[in-house]
C-alpha cells in the first residue's frame, strides 16, 4: 500500500516539495539549537516550559480526538463513521508523532529522552506520558493499517484486532488526562491547580480535533474522488458544537471560582491574561482573541441553519481551531508560569528560530498525515472502482 504515496498529480508533488523545503528550514535552525542550546529560545529560569511544549499539549488533545470517530464506529455500531474512521485515526498517528518530535526539540541534550526508558520511574507522570502516547501511536499504526488492508482485500478485519480497538479508546483519553496531570499535580503553580483541568483538557481536544478532521474532510473531498460523507461532518460538526460549549462553561466555571474566592494568587493568572499584571500584557489580545473566536464558533456550530450550511461550517471550524490552540498553545503554558510562585513577572516570547523549529515540527507532521491520507484514500478510491 506504500506505493500509494508515492503516486499523485502535480500539486501533490508541489504540496510535497513545500512541506520538505519548510522541514529543512526547521532542521538548519534545529541544528543552531542543538550546538549553542535552549538559550536561542525566549525560556527563561522562570518560563522553563514554552512554544514546544505548547504544541505538544495542544497536538496531544488532537490525537486524542480519534476516539470521537472510533468510539461510535466500533462500540455503538454507527456505520457512517466508517468511510472517515480511518482518517482519524491516522490524524491521531500525525499528531502523536508531532507530539514526540515537540518533546524532542524541547530537550537541551536529545539523548536524554532515553532516560526516560534506562532509568524508568513508576513514580513520575511524565514516564506514564511516554507509555500512554508511545502505546497510543502504536495502536493506532497497527489497527489502521490491518483495517485498510483488510478492506482492500474485501475481507473482515483480523478477530485480533478488536481487543486493539478496545483498548485504544480509554488509551486515548489517557493520553490527555495524564496530560492534564503533568501540570496540575504540581502544587506551587496556582493556575494549574485544578481539579478541572483534565476535563477542561478533554473538551477542548474533543472539539479542537473534530473540528480540523471536518476541515481536512472538505480538503479530500475537493482534491480527491473519495467523497467522506455529508452525514459523517455533520455528525461530527454537533460533536465540535457540544465540545466547544462545555469547554467554554468549564472555562467560566474556572473564572467564578478564582474570582469569587478573591485568592490573589489564583487570580494574578487570569488578570494577567486578560487585563495585564504589572504593565506586562503581550498575551492579553491573543486570550481575547480566543474568547471570541470560541465563541462566534458556538454560535455558527449550535445554530442548525449555519451548521448544516458548508461554507459556514468551515468558518466555524476553523475558528474553533484556531481558538482552542491560542487558548492551549499559547496562554495555558504561559498563564501557568506568569506570574512565578513569588508573583514576579517574567514575560514569555518565542524567538524567531524557536517559531522555525515549531513549524518545521508541523510540517513533518503535516508530511506524515499527507502520506497517510494518501495511502488511505487511494485504498477507498480502488476499493469502490473509481478510477
Amino acid at each position: 500500500m506504500l506505493e500509494k504515496a508515492l503516486k499523485g498529480s502535480k500539486q501533490y508533488y508541489g504540496w510535497i516539495a513545500a512541506l520538505l523545503a519548510v522541514i529543512g528550514v526547521g532542521f538548519v535552525f534545529y541544528l543552531r539549537q542543538f550546538q549553542f542550546g535552549l538559550g536561542i529560545t525566549g525560556l527563561s529560569r522562570d518560563v522553563s516550559w514554552g512554544f514546544y511544549i505548547a504544541q505538544f499539549t495542544f497536538l496531544v488533545g488532537v490525537a486524542a480526538s480519534a476516539v470521537m470517530v472510533v468510539l461510535p464506529y466500533y462500540l455503538h455500531d454507527y456505520k457512517a463513521f466508517g468511510r472517515i474512521t480511518i482518517l482519524g485515526e491516522f490524524l491521531a498517528v500525525a499528531a502523536v508523532i508531532m507530539c514526540l518530535l515537540f518533546i524532542f526539540v524541547d530537550l537541551g541534550q536529545p539523548t536524554r529522552v532515553f532516560n526516560v526508558l534506562l532509568y524508568p520511574t513508576p513514580s513520575s507522570i511524565l514516564f506514564w506520558d511516554m507509555i500512554v502516547l508511545n502505546g497510543y501511536l502504536f495502536l493506532n499504526i497497527i489497527i489502521g493499517w490491518n483495517v485498510l488492508e483488510a478492506e482492500r482485500n474485501n475481507v473482515a478485519p483480523a478477530p485480533w484486532l478488536k481487543p486493539l480497538i478496545y483498548l485504544s479508546i480509554p488509551l486515548a483519553v489517557s493520553i490527555h488526562t495524564i496530560t492534564a496531570f503533568l501540570y496540575s499535580g504540581l502544587p506551587g503553580r496556582s493556575f494549574w491547580l485544578t481539579a478541572i483541568l483534565a476535563p477542561r483538557f478533554l473538551s477542548s481536544a474533543f472539539a479542537s480535533g473534530p473540528a480540523f478532521l471536518i476541515l481536512l474532510c472538505f480538503i479530500v473531498r475537493k482534491f480527491t474522488k473519495f467523497d467522506p460523507g455529508r452525514e459523517q461532518i455533520q455528525s461530527l460538526a454537533k460533536i465540535v458544537a457540544y465540545a466547544i460549549c462545555i469547554n467554554v462553561f468549564f472555562f467560566l466555571c474556572e473564572v467564578f471560582v478564582v474570582f469569587y474566592s478573591r485568592i490573589p494568587e489564583h487570580m494574578d493568572h487570569y488578570k494577567y491574561l486578560f487585563s495585564g499584571l504589572h504593565g506586562y500584557s503581550a498575551l492579553v489580545p491573543w486570550m481575547w482573541s480566543s474568547m471570541i473566536l470560541m465563541v462566534v464558533g458556538i454560535i455558527l456550530l449550535v445554530n442548525p441553519v449555519t451548521r448544516k450550511n458548508e461554507t459556514t461550517l468551515i468558518a466555524a471550524c476553523i475558528v474553533v481551531f484556531v481558538g482552542t490552540w491560542i487558548d492551549k498553545g499559547l496562554g495555558m503554558i504561559s498563564g501557568g508560569f506568569v506570574p512565578n510562585p513569588l508573583q514576579h513577572v517574567t514575560e514569555y516570547v518565542p524567538t524567531i528560530p524557536e517559531l522555525a523549529i515549531s513549524i518545521g515540527v508541523w510540517a513533518t507532521g503535516l508530511l506524515v498525515l499527507t502520506a497517510l491520507f494518501k495511502i488511505a484514500v487511494g485504498i477507498k478510491e480502488e476499493v469502490s472502482g473509481v478510477s
